[in-house]
């Protein structure tokens, strides 16, 4: 097979399911890892795909633009590990907490397995699923409500069930964050409903690693302001951070290992 069309195979395949791993594609197109690696630096060269960890995602920009939850799972992952190992030591046994859907809070629930005796009130399937358990000491509720591309559950099902209920905090999950816009999604209805999970919560940690710094959806769930904690990586901005801790309650910026460092 000749380099455009494995390039073609490359790119139809990224618009149907918003990424693609090289992993996937060595074993379909049946050529090296590095062949793949040049296909994707070529078409990243040509603006027509991002490159990421372990292989490449659909080019991200407009406001409304939302990737599949696989797209966004190749992203950042040593960072979307450090945050959220160091938010999972905010939680207190006995706790009741709200999880939003993403894959950095997908991340986060993942690193719950030494947390005892807590309730968690998700709109995520994908969160439900890691922390579906027979252990006693944990609650599960997965609200209702419309699914979207990241699978979250929304709408107005899911927004009545958030706000009858009184939790302890809330970890969200977002698309972007700016100074101005604050932190956003770019979808409507989602917004919504991380709204009312935002009000449902005593306290709002938001989960974000650096790259969300800048970008912008069409919908602000938040201000930075009402953030009391925010969980980022150490490779924020020297502007951003500064920004940052001077409007969130209290930022909080996660080591990522060497170990965990792998390059692209």
């Amino acid at each position: 097979m000749l380099a455009r069309q494995r390039q073609e195979v490359i790119l139809d395949e990224v618009r149907r399911s918003g990424a693609v791993q090289v992993h996937a594609l060595v074993t379909r197109l049946g050529v090296s890892d590095m062949t793949i690696r040049r296909d994707l630096d070529v078409l990243a060269k040509r603006g027509l795909v991002e490159k990421v960890y372990g292989g490449a995602t659909s080019v991200v920009g407009r406001s409304t633009d939302e990737p599949g939850f696989e797209a966004k799972s190749v992203r950042a992952l040593a960072e979307k590990d450090a945050i959220s190992a160091r938010a999972a030591s905010l939680i207190r046994p006995g706790t009741a907490i709200g999880i939003s859907a993403g894959t950095t809070t997908w991340t986060f629930a993942r690193h719950l397995d030494d947390v005892p005796d807590i309730t968690v009130v998700t709109n995520s399937i994908r969160v439900a699923d890691v922390l579906r358990t027979d252990r006693p000491d944990r609650t599960v509720v997965l609200t209702g409500g419309v699914r979207t591309p990241s699978d979250a559950l929304v709408g107005p099902v899911a927004v009545q069930s958030l706000r009858s209920l009184h939790l302890d905090m809330v970890f969200l999950g977002v698309h972007g964050m700016a100074d101005g816009p604050g932190f956003t999604t770019p979808n409507l209805n989602e917004s919504e409903t991380d709204r009312a999970l935002v009000e449902a919560g005593g306290r709002l940690v938001v989960l974000a690693d650096h790259t969300k710094w800048g970008m912008v959806g069409i919908s602000t769930i938040a201000d930075l302001s009402e953030a009391d904690v925010l969980v980022t990586d150490e490779g924020i901005a020297d502007d951003a951070r500064e920004i940052l801790a001077a409007r969130v309650g209290e930022l909080i910026v996660a080591d990522v290992p060497e170990s965990a460092r792998v390059a692209e």
